[in-house]
């Protein structure tokens, strides 16, 4: 979060301050699916695999909207492409929270309705 704020409050453009949207939208799918519990399916659960899907489209659009404002028209972009550099280093921060996140709390052991 450091680096998404300093990358915006540097070059003075909030723009890229939208990422936490898909910060706070990343682990909804899988959260949800771990709760679906289809019995007989085997391994490959297609609720999991739709919720894996949703994830990475969320995860991707993360790191595709600080490029798109970076290449937006080149005369005035939205922000700096410094800032984008910023916004794509605290993306891989706060992303590999989230999968530590699950691969801490992942196993079966845990009830996630204690929350």
């Amino acid at each position: 979060m450091t680096l998404l704020v300093v990358g915006c409050a540097v070059y003075d453009k909030w723009w890229p301050f939208f990422v936490i949207i898909f910060y706070m939208l990343a682990p909804i799918p899988m959260l949800l699916a771990k709760r679906y519990n289809a019995s007989g399916m085997g391994p490959s659960n297609p609720c999991q695999e739709l919720a894996v899907f949703l994830t990475m489209g969320i995860v991707i659009s993360a790191f595709g909207l600080p490029i798109v404002l970076a290449r937006s028209p080149p005369d005035d972009p939205a922000i700096q492409v410094a800032a984008m550099w910023y916004v794509l280093g605290g993306n891989i921060i706060v992303f590999l929270t989230i999968v530590g996140f699950f691969i801490t709390f992942g196993n079966d052991d845990v009830d996630y309705s204690m929350w």
